[in-house]
């Protein structure tokens, strides 16, 4: 949730309990190549998988955790299959179509909460890499939005292009250029 840029990513998984994946883990915890076959193995073998994003004029209206609820109920939203209660990371729970239940460090914890992470991260480093052809004087490749030193370096000499979170302080300092 923490870029200066881009849309807030969710992804909803069910995994059935033989699903046979190995490795999944909090997808900050991988590497970029194990993230993305990791990915392909979930993609193939759970039960269900759906994306639900916010988009950056969402999270600058609404703030990035609602935007992130948001995301996470569309994505819900988005399965073919029907949940019951559905596990999420974090403290709080958001309201869901379906029963839910926070989890505190859920994506290390629980092997569905891994994949969703793992998902969802894959799917927003993806775009975020295909908008560096668009802006590539920002290197949205390289730092897919988050606050790198070389982002707000690029971010205080440019400003902001329509990609950036207009609500955080960093973005919002530098689009004040004289």
């Amino acid at each position: 949730m923490g870029p200066l840029a881009g849309p807030v990513v969710a992804a909803a998984v069910v995994l059935g309990p033989r699903h046979g994946i190995v490795g999944l883990k909090d997808s900050k915890r991988l590497t970029e190549s194990a993230r993305e076959r990791l990915a392909r193995e979930i993609y193939a073998r759970a039960q269900d998988w759906a994306l639900g994003r916010a988009e950056v004029a969402e999270v600058d209206r609404l703030n990035v955790l609602q935007a992130a609820w948001l995301a996470m109920r569309r994505a819900v939203d988005n399965l073919t299959v029907t949940l019951d209660l559905a596990l999420v990371d974090g403290l709080h729970v958001p309201v869901l179509s379906c029963q839910a239940r926070a989890i505190v460090r859920g994506d290390a914890r629980v092997p569905a909460i891994s994949a969703a992470s793992i998902v969802a991260k894959v799917a927003r480093d993806a775009e975020m890499r295909a908008w560096d052809a668009v802006y590539p004087e920002y290197g949205f490749a390289t730092h897919k939005g988050y606050g790198t030193a070389r982002h707000l370096e690029v971010l205080a000499r440019l400003g902001s292009c329509p990609l950036h979170r207009l609500s955080f302080a960093p973005v919002r300092n530098a689009s004040r250029r004289p």
